[in-house]
């Protein structure tokens, strides 16, 4: 009987070990936005700009890097002079926005699981062309019908659509501020 017991105790304390360590894995939850974020490459509040947002959690601060567009936090994470210790991604979802000028406080939705809307005459926080993020694929796909654009997964965003000025094949048309000559080495 008391080996029974140890055994039990023994399983027991594996089983909260386990506990504590998906804990310890689980990203953080999302900030809400509030009127002092400011955006990382334009140093503006978000609030003045239209469109989603875009904040990361890395496990070398403890606040959020915002982002005034969804596009600029894919920026960052493609970016080499970036910080890699990324532990969240979360962009506003747009299919919970009140409209493109008002996308929420506290409406995130983890880039790694949203469908993006890439390619649509709707312009970002700078006036660039802009990942539109959505929890819900139907929602991302009526508004692409409505505004033009494709749906697509947060890993098959084209690299060049975010560094370049391109289109949603990722042809390129010039470069974007704050992109650090979008990846290219100099002649």
């Amino acid at each position: 009987m008391k080996r029974l017991a140890f055994l039990a105790a023994i399983v027991a304390v594996l089983a909260l070990a386990a506990c504590d360590d998906k804990a310890a894995k689980a990203p953080p939850p999302p900030q809400a936005l509030t009127a002092e974020a400011v955006g990382h490459y334009c140093g503006m509040t978000l609030l003045e700009h239209a469109g989603p947002k875009g904040q990361i959690i890395l496990a070398s601060r403890p606040e959020p890097v915002w982002f005034s567009s969804a596009r600029d936090a894919f920026s960052f994470t493609m970016l080499p002079e970036e910080p890699k210790d990324i532990r969240a991604i979360y962009v506003s979802d747009m299919a919970k926005a009140a409209n493109w000028d008002d996308p929420g406080a506290s409406n995130w939705v983890d880039a790694r699981q949203a469908f993006f809307v890439i390619g649509s005459r709707r312009k970002g926080g700078m006036g660039a062309d802009e990942t539109v993020p959505f929890s819900d694929r139907a929602a991302a796909e009526r508004f692409a019908v409505e505004n033009g654009g494709q749906v697509v997964a947060f890993d098959a965003v084209p690299r060049d659509y975010v560094l370049g000025r391109g289109d949603a094949t990722g042809t390129e048309a010039g470069p974007v501020p704050g992109a650090a000559n979008n990846g290219k080495v100099k002649p």
